[in-house]
């Protein structure tokens, strides 16, 4: 049977933060001697990989902007990297090669839609002049990806509703943010408009006499 809970919700997380859900997995497999996760992600060379990687993505993702540019970089790693964490897991479950492409198209499309909330989420909480809110960001990303990613090993369906609601909840979120972000691109465009005459040029002011 296809482990559809595991998948979606290590696709979820794949999606925030592709180097710690391989390296949560891998340690709760290697360590917890978890049979539903597969041996591949064990193998000493991914866990000390995904390690790297992930201490990099700790640093950028609490950096304003440059966040941001980390997570265009991965835009097509992280749905690629919950593709093959939903395939391998299908096939640690014996099932057939059809459902294998299944598990890889449940995991790769649901690391694409977190990846997308996350990216536009970033996008306006770099609005902020502080980098304290990025920091909290980044922490709670963190602890969200390591926290579901362990419960969907002991309890996929619950992990896998609460998933649910957490995705629901970002993209709710990022509608609210993309239509504040709207709202103030055209503010500074109607500001602009309001500078030029009715010719289009910009306005000077005369020389007092």
């Amino acid at each position: 049977m296809l482990p559809v809970s595991l998948i979606f919700t290590s696709g979820v997380a794949s999606g925030v933060n592709s180097y710690l859900a391989v390296l949560v997995l891998g340690l709760l497999g290697r360590f917890g001697h978890v049979a539903a996760i597969p041996a591949v992600l064990e193998r000493p060379e991914v866990l000390a990989a995904a390690a790297v990687l992930y201490a990099g993505q700790f640093v950028a993702g609490k950096v304003p902007v440059l966040d941001s540019v980390w997570d265009v970089v991965h835009t097509p790693l992280r749905p690629v990297v919950g593709g093959a964490i939903g395939a391998v897991l299908a096939q640690q479950a014996h099932v057939s090669p059809a459902a294998a492409i299944a598990g890889a198209a449940l995991g790769g499309g649901s690391a694409l839609a977190s990846h997308v909330v996350k990216t536009g989420t970033r996008v306006g909480v770099n609005a902020s002049p502080e980098p304290f809110s990025n920091i909290a960001a980044s922490l709670l990303e963190d602890l969200g990806v390591a926290g579901l990613v362990s419960f969907a090993v002991f309890h996929p369906v619950a992990a896998a509703a609460v998933t649910a609601v957490v995705l629901a909840a970002g993209i709710a979120l990022l509608a609210l943010l993309a239509s504040r972000i709207r709202r103030g691109w055209q503010r500074r465009r109607d500001a602009r408009l309001r500078r030029r005459s009715p010719g289009g040029r910009e306005t000077v002011p005369l020389p007092q006499p």
